[in-house]
């Protein structure tokens, strides 16, 4: 499998993941638990899985850790993981896994902007490159508010037994006037801080390339920010309580699975492909939802959210599109400098040569 057949992969297995996260977590709030003893528990859960791991493939390689670089993962973990996730489950706990899924794609457009001004990437209008990013993100921004806002004529899965279900009643709790608009933008502000991650992952990786090892002391220092999140928020023994049930396998999935392997996959896709190719992937995730959340709980599925998803889709494909016409363009004027100097040290070389035997005669000639 080549390199550009592996990223492929990965953002298919990624945004797999995350549906199953979207779909998990909401249960886990749904049947009552905490969101920050959620998040406690899923770091916790995600640093002991990746710790061993972490010191037995990169015990040798992993270059010394400076108290900058450590200032930095701890800033890193802060932003993009502790405040995120926390302020995610909040957010999720007052609407649901589709408009979870559909809110994340606010993040092309947060991180297109954040690496602009970063100068990590370039919005070059007037090529028609550029001009693809630019109708690729606005693509994807309306796609995730047809699916969010725009419902019109439904239709319902030929399936009358669901695996859970609960569902009816968790549609109700969800859907409440000015709760779920405090969890729109509580969604939103999440992603912002996850854009910002991105962004900043990605310059952490180029002074600190050791992406597992970064990866389990970001799960490490979260772990501890997100314990005092919890004991000032959640006070309750019971709060803490795990059983043989759903909040033991959502904590689990999302602390291995996603946490621990897919933080890991996105380290390495943001260092091969950058932080806006990453976050212009997450429309999958929301195609994912829409069709988990319809099978499983037995949602409705509207004509919002098949003209969104398109929309998503053709956003997703419009900017890869554009980043790849730009690199294959970066290719080639690279290639044609190279065979320009190449030209050039050949010729002197030439004239050196040819000038050679003239200094030679001139030198015969000279009088003595």
């Amino acid at each position: 499998m080549d390199g550009k057949s592996k990223t492929y992969v990965a953002i298919v297995v990624i945004q797999t993941i995350y549906t199953g996260m979207f779909l998990l977590s909401k249960v886990a709030f749904d049947v009552g638990m905490n969101p920050f003893v959620f998040v406690f528990y899923r770091q916790a859960t995600a640093a002991v899985f990746l710790a061993p791991i972490a010191m037995f493939l990169e015990r040798k390689t992993a270059p010394p850790i400076s108290l900058l670089i450590c200032f930095k993962i701890f800033m890193l973990s802060l932003c993009g993981v502790t405040l995120s996730l926390n302020i995610y489950g909040v957010a999720l706990k007052y609407t649901s896994a589709t408009l979870a899924a559909a809110t994340t794609n606010s993040l092309p457009v947060t991180t297109f902007i954040l690496a602009i001004l970063l100068r990590m990437e370039t919005a070059k209008i007037r090529t028609g490159a550029g001009i693809a990013k630019v109708m690729g993100i606005v693509f994807c921004a309306g796609g995730a508010l047809t699916i969010a806002f725009f419902k019109g004529p439904t239709m319902k899965l030929l399936l009358h037994h669901h695996l859970f279900s609960y569902h009816g009643q968790v549609q109700n709790n969800a859907a409440s006037g000015n709760t779920w608009i405090k969890g729109v933008f509580l969604m939103l502000f999440s992603n912002t801080l996850w854009a910002t991650w991105l962004v900043m992952q990605n310059r952490v990786l180029k002074s600190y390339p050791s992406k597992l090892l970064c990866t389990t002391l970001q799960c490490f220092m979260s772990t501890i920010q997100s314990f005092i999140f919890a004991i000032t928020f959640a006070r309750d023994p019971s709060e803490w309580r795990l059983g043989w049930n759903v909040r033991l396998l959502s904590v689990a999935y999302c602390g291995i699975v996603v946490t621990g392997i897919t933080f890991y996959l996105q380290a390495w896709l943001v260092e091969k492909k950058g932080p806006v190719y990453m976050a212009m992937t997450t429309p999958l995730a929301l195609v994912f939802t829409i069709a988990s959340s319809a099978v499983l709980f037995g949602e409705v599925i509207s004509l919002g959210s098949i003209l969104g998803g398109i929309l998503l889709v053709g956003g997703l494909y419009s900017v890869l599109w554009g980043k790849s016409k730009e690199q294959n363009m970066a290719t080639s004027n690279n290639g044609d400098i190279e065979k320009a100097e190449n030209g050039s040290k050949e010729q002197s070389i030439l004239e050196k040569q040819s000038s050679t035997p003239n200094a030679r005669i001139q030198h015969a000639c000279s009088p003595a």
